[in-house]
């Protein structure tokens, strides 16, 4: 299992990022970085972003230098969402999502964020989230 939000889980999402050959094909002609940042975790807050440059999609720790949107929330919150049990829609009706930027370009790429979406799926279900009653 793949604790929520460490390295490793990082380096899995990067993995599932990279090999993904139709996640390749639908983010030929994307630039874009999207930031995460979680914070109150166990472990403190942390940060990591998404990379989509022509066809190359991968997955780093860390703030982004130049990201084109910026996510914030808390740990359960983020947890919730990447996990598949909560809803990141939901979240931002509510305020527990923060965002930064342009959400147009997530709709404006809607195909590429679905695959990115499903390809993030097998690292989903190896994770638990430590401290919310997954692990």
């Amino acid at each position: 299992m793949l604790s929520f939000l460490t390295d490793e889980w990082i380096a899995a999402l990067d993995e599932a990022a990279t090999t993904d050959a139709a996640l390749r094909e639908l983010s030929a002609d994307l630039v874009l970085t999207i930031e995460q940042e979680v914070t109150g975790g166990p472990d403190g807050d942390v940060r990591y972003h998404v990379v989509f440059h022509h066809g190359q999609v991968s997955v780093r720790p860390g703030p982004a230098p130049d990201a084109t949107l910026r996510f914030s929330q808390d740990y359960e919150t983020a947890a919730a969402i990447s996990l598949g049990s909560g809803s990141a829609q939901r979240a931002f009706m509510t305020g527990q999502l923060r965002v930064g930027g342009d959400l147009r370009v997530l709709l404006d790429h809607g195909e590429a964020m679905a695959q990115l979406h499903d390809a993030f799926g097998a690292v989903r279900a190896r994770t638990v989230a430590i401290g919310l009653g997954e692990d």
